[in-house]
């Protein structure tokens, strides 16, 4: 039989586990932008990620273009406006976000305040460095537009700091839209 301190320490170290699994999910560290004839690739950051980068990847990213801002065609082709968002679930969709992200004004984590981000530009929560796409994307963070985001946030951004692969499950995507409309 276990005794209560080998159960403790198997608890810990699984909640330990569970953390660092999420960070290295949610989190990538800003890479420096390349130098003039340098690509992505060539720095530390891109050559740790699972996303594709352009020496490894080149046709793929040149074909993969973001859709234009005002576009929010999702790659599943279900619209937002085909879901009611539960403000109570999305809280607790939104704890998988909450390693990275905080819904109160003016704290930024590895990501930005989502504090009011429905209806703000892309790129402009102060104190916090976007990546270049980020802040050069001309997205305003409409419902429609965060939940094609949301579906894969590589796509809609490509070269995002936010290594998050996405929520499938459009349902799931309008309830944490629900949650940040309400206000957190």
């Amino acid at each position: 039989m276990k005794s209560a301190s080998t159960i403790r320490f198997g608890h810990v170290a699984l909640c330990v586990a569970l953390s660092a699994t999420a960070l290295s999910a949610c989190s990538k560290k800003a890479a420096e932008e390349p130098a003039a004839g340098e690509t992505a690739a060539a720095t530390p950051e891109a050559a740790t990620t699972n996303a594709p980068t352009e020496a490894a990847a080149p046709a793929a990213t040149a074909s993969a273009a973001a859709p234009a801002p005002d576009n929010v065609d999702t790659l599943s082709g279900v619209k937002f406006a085909g879901y009611t968002g539960d403000a109570a679930k999305g809280k607790t969709a939104f704890i998988t976000c909450q390693t990275c992200h905080a819904v109160e004004a003016g704290v930024n984590k590895i990501g930005p305040s989502l504090h009011e981000v429905v209806g703000r530009a892309a790129g402009t929560v102060a104190g916090y460095t976007y990546s270049a796409a980020n802040k050069n994307s001309g997205i305003t963070w409409t419902p429609e537009k965060l939940f094609q985001y949301l579906e894969k946030p590589q796509r809609v951004v490509p070269g995002t700091k936010m290594a998050f692969p996405g929520i499938p499950d459009p349902q799931k995507r309008a309830d944490v839209i629900a949650y940040l409309q309400a206000g957190g």
